[in-house]
């Protein structure tokens, strides 16, 4: 998998508005947001892809799940309501491909997404 700009934040080598951070896990802001809270939170081990995913890898896919909600439940919009999107490939609108997800809130999000 080549080097990505969130392998280059996990190292520290470019800055971000981190968020949120455990062993396995890393949040910060999104530096274009689509909400008004706009976080990615990623797995500190590189997946390219959600379709790269393997078995051996559901518990780490869980925590990055988890992360998302603790977070918002923490930061005390998670009863008004969020959004987790995970972008795949090309076609899904995947631009960086180190897997990631997007949490979404602060406002009412439309349906369908685009």
């Amino acid at each position: 998998m080549a080097a990505t700009i969130f392998d280059k934040i996990l190292r520290r080598e470019i800055p971000a508005d981190i968020v949120f951070e455990d062993e396995q896990v890393l949040g910060f802001r999104d530096i274009a947001p689509q909400a008004p809270v706009h976080v990615l939170f990623i797995p500190k081990t590189p997946i390219a892809t959600l379709d790269d995913a393997t078995p051996a890898q559901a518990e780490l896919l869980g925590r990055l799940l988890l992360a998302a909600a603790g977070w918002a439940r923490a930061q005390g919009f998670a009863a008004d309501g969020y959004r987790v999107v995970v972008n795949c490939n090309r076609d899904g609108g995947q631009t960086v491909y180190h897997l990631h997800l997007h949490l979404l809130a602060g406002r009412a999000l439309g349906w369908p997404p685009g």
